[in-house]
């Protein structure tokens, strides 16, 4: 059975998309954070899957659209959340956030498609990682990875030492900076979370 996986914060003010803080206040960050969600639930819905799941850390709201399931976060780092999120799956899993509304269904479906074959990263820009997806969902496999570090994209890829076939998606721009907000908003004209930066346009740089 095939899964897509969207780890996720409930957009509250003060407890997602922090870094934002430095150009909008916490409730603005909290905005374009469920915009962001929104649109990624959305492709999801959208992108061929046996199974939809949002791993969440808080409670679902009025963004969640039907047809995907809603499991708890488990504590810990995280780490041990992806990894948690992974062996509850009984088949290839295409694990992703919510840092990147610009990811689309075909792109979602070509990673489903490629971790078939072992496993596929989608590489940020920032180092990490934006898409995880695994033919045979091994939580091992991503125990003691360093987390939200430029190195963890790097330290991921020991998935090869393992024996797996890597294969990459399109590296991507996760939304951590005002730049990055208006960056991913210029890729995905017509979304909610391109017009929620524009409804921020005036109150950047404080």
């Amino acid at each position: 059975m095939t899964t897509l996986l969207v780890i996720a914060k409930e957009p509250v003010p003060g407890r997602v998309k922090t870094r934002l803080t430095p150009w909008w206040t916490a409730e603005e960050a909290a905005r374009l954070a469920e915009a962001a969600l929104s649109d990624t639930l959305d492709a999801v819905r959208a992108t061929p899957a046996a199974r939809r799941v949002l791993v969440l850390d808080g409670a679902p709201g009025a963004w969640l659209p039907t047809g995907i399931d809603v499991v708890p976060q488990i504590g810990g780092g995280l780490d041990e959340r992806l990894a948690a999120a992974f062996a509850a799956c009984s088949g290839p899993a295409l694990l992703i956030g919510m840092d990147t509304p610009q990811a689309t269904p075909a792109l979602l479906a070509q990673g489903l498609e490629l971790a078939r074959g072992g496993a596929v990263i989608g590489p940020a820009e920032d180092g990490g990682f934006w898409a995880l997806g695994l033919a045979d969902p091994d939580p091992g496999l991503l125990l003691g990875v360093p987390m939200s570090v430029p190195e963890t994209g790097a330290v991921q890829r020991r998935l090869v030492d393992a024996g797996l076939t890597v294969r990459d998606l399109p590296r991507l721009r996760d939304v951590d900076t005002a730049g990055d907000a208006r960056a991913v908003a210029a890729e995905t004209p017509g979304s909610r979370f391109a017009a929620a930066v524009a409804r921020l346009a005036g109150t950047t740089a404080r």
